[in-house]
């Protein structure tokens, strides 16, 4: 969408045109959203929810949480300084639901940091924020670049006006690519699948605009453009579950870095816990802060900002630093939101450079490897330290497709969205044929011609890891995989059986398969010729099939009422 579409409120259709706006009901905007909030920087009392719609939905902690998470850790270092300028940033954190472990409640931020010598410390700040429970950045960001600017022009009525708008969307439907209306224009958004979709992701994709994973449209290239050599490694890092510190100039750029990661494990779900945005103020930095020094760092990856985490999380074993402090870093373009370029790269006969040598280079590359991340206190640089060895190589053929920006914006604007989709392409086949070992237990199995459709469907094929990990040494990675894995890629299955993402991944396929193949002998039943069948039984035969026939009519009919009680209006399709 490349403009702001005008907003009017929203109004019943049934009534007449000079009719007021509708107050949104509240259980259609939780349908997508849980609350928009304001929140202001006071100089008393610090971070401040000024305005909350809809009115008490939040609990003090959480909006504690909200509010301290809202802006950046301090006001931006890396803008010129000017007598009165402003600047716009978006981003997104995560949080813990309450009473819940795994359910998380994510914050989208419009931030706006004014800088103003006449104001006391030099400036002020402000940011609106939408709540929601769904990981939807393709919906929220767009939406954030509409409600924001409006906000800081009209105020709490905007919060009130967009959200009359939002609650008569229809229901959100995983999967699918949606156009949700919004003033005089509308936002058109992929859906990231349900996790228990049953259906698993083809390659090639027959539309690369279908999102296969959680943020489909965040920018790999841009957040790791000077890192491309280390995505493999990355990717790895990911696979296995590791803990992982994502160190960035700005919240904008952190939260991008940290989507760009988990949409590398599409069509894998990620089951680790990831923070886009993660502070000093967030109520689980005190349980990773205490750690003792022999304990294991839990499998989550961590966004941040401040270079105090450098220091307070040394047990990390993984830390990656992105991003380029430039005055371009953290304001939004005009047009859809992007991230924008962190700086700008060689320009080697019209291809991207992915690695260049100097003797400069090296002895810079050495200290900052023994200095380890505590050598971003003094200067940020683009680096990444682990003791992790990759088994997957970096794929030459991939890096050398990459297309150099050019020097006109935005030329490098059309060529970032190219790159991207090179990388994202190629790291969703890679997770693809990486996962392909796994069908044959997760296939489901229609009734054969010969037998009855009546009787019980087959169990899936069990697993067990040994034999899966024996037969897939004795057959092979594949093709695929074996041009890119050195001879140790079994030990790479081997670590992913036991990490965090293997089993919450497998036992959601797995029950998605179940109920495939449940469908698909309902299916069979339905189309089933009765006569046919019975004709080739003995009566005993026949008497069993009666039997078994009667229980499936029971059974259709309990789900059935089942369903009417709880889904009385019909469901949206694709």
């Amino acid at each position: 969408m490349n403009r702001v579409p005008s907003l009017s409120p929203r109004r019943d259709p049934s009534s007449t045109g000079s009719a007021l706006a509708q107050t949104p009901r509240p259980a259609a905007l939780r349908r997508w959203v849980l609350a928009f909030c304001i929140i202001r920087f006071d100089l008393e009392q610090g971070q401040v929810v000024e305005e909350c719609f809809p009115p008490d939905t939040l609990t003090s902690d959480q909006q504690l949480v909200v509010a301290l998470s809202s802006f950046p850790d301090s006001m931006s270092h890396h803008h010129p300084r000017h007598r009165s300028s402003i600047y716009d940033s978006i981003f997104f954190f995560r949080f813990p639901s309450a009473g819940s472990c795994d359910s998380f409640v994510y914050g989208y931020v419009f931030n706006r940091q004014r800088h103003d010598e006449r104001l006391p410390r030099g400036g002020e700040q402000k940011s609106v924020v939408i709540l929601s429970h769904f990981p939807y950045t393709s919906v929220f960001r767009p939406l954030l670049q509409i409600l924001g600017p409006l906000c800081f022009d009209i105020g709490r009525t905007s919060l009130e006006l967009v959200a009359s708008h939002v609650a008569v969307w229809p229901p959100p439907t995983p999967g699918c690519a949606m156009d949700l209306p919004i003033g005089g224009a509308a936002l058109r958004a992929h859906l990231p699948p349900a996790p228990d979709d049953p259906s698993p992701a083809r390659f090639p994709p027959s539309n690369p605009s279908v999102a296969f994973g959680l943020f489909h449209e965040a920018d790999i290239f841009v957040s790791f453009r000077g890192l491309l050599l280390h995505l493999w490694t990355l990717w790895e890092l990911m696979i296995l579950g590791e803990p992982l510190l994502v160190f960035a100039p700005t919240p904008t750029q952190c939260s991008e870095a940290v989507s760009a990661l988990v949409s590398l494990l599409a069509p894998l779900i990620c089951s680790i816990d990831f923070r886009p945005y993660f502070t000093i103020h967030d109520p689980d930095f005190p349980g990773v802060n205490s750690l003792p020094d022999d304990a294991s760092f839990p499998p989550m990856v961590l966004g941040v900002t401040n270079l105090f985490f450098l220091k307070a999380l040394r047990s990390i074993p993984h830390v990656v630093s992105v991003g380029i402090a430039s005055p371009n870093t953290s304001r939004i373009p005009s047009g859809a939101p992007r991230s924008i370029s962190t700086g700008p790269i060689p320009r080697p006969g019209g291809t991207l450079s992915v690695n260049s040598f100097s003797p400069s280079s090296l002895f810079n590359a050495v200290k900052m490897r023994r200095g380890g991340p505590l050598t971003l206190m003094t200067e940020h640089r683009e680096a990444i330290w682990t003791t992790y060895s990759p088994i997957t190589k970096p794929d030459t053929a991939i890096l050398n497709r990459l297309v150099d920006a050019g020097v006109s914006q935005r030329i490098e604007e059309s060529m970032s969205v190219v790159n991207n989709e090179i990388l994202r392409r190629h790291f969703l086949e890679l997770t693809t044929n990486f996962l392909a070992p796994f069908g044959p237990y997760l296939r489901a199995k229609t009734p054969s011609e010969a037998s009855s459709p009546f009787g019980s469907p087959p169990p899936l094929l069990p697993f067990h890891a040994d034999e899966f990990l024996s037969s897939l040494a004795a057959r092979g990675p594949g093709k695929f995989l074996a041009k890119r894995m050195r001879s140790n890629w079994l030990d790479l299955y081997r670590r992913f059986l036991g990490g965090k993402n293997f089993m919450p991944w497998f036992q959601k396929r797995r029950a998605a398969a179940e109920q495939e193949q449940q469908r698909l002998w309902r299916l069979a039943r339905k189309s089933a010729d009765i006569h046919k069948l019975i004709s080739k039984m003995s009566e005993l035969e026949i008497v069993d099939s009666f039997n078994s026939i009667e229980g499936h009519l029971l059974a259709e009919m309990q789900v059935s009422f089942r369903e009417l009680e709880t889904n009385p209006n019909d469901f949206g399709v694709c």
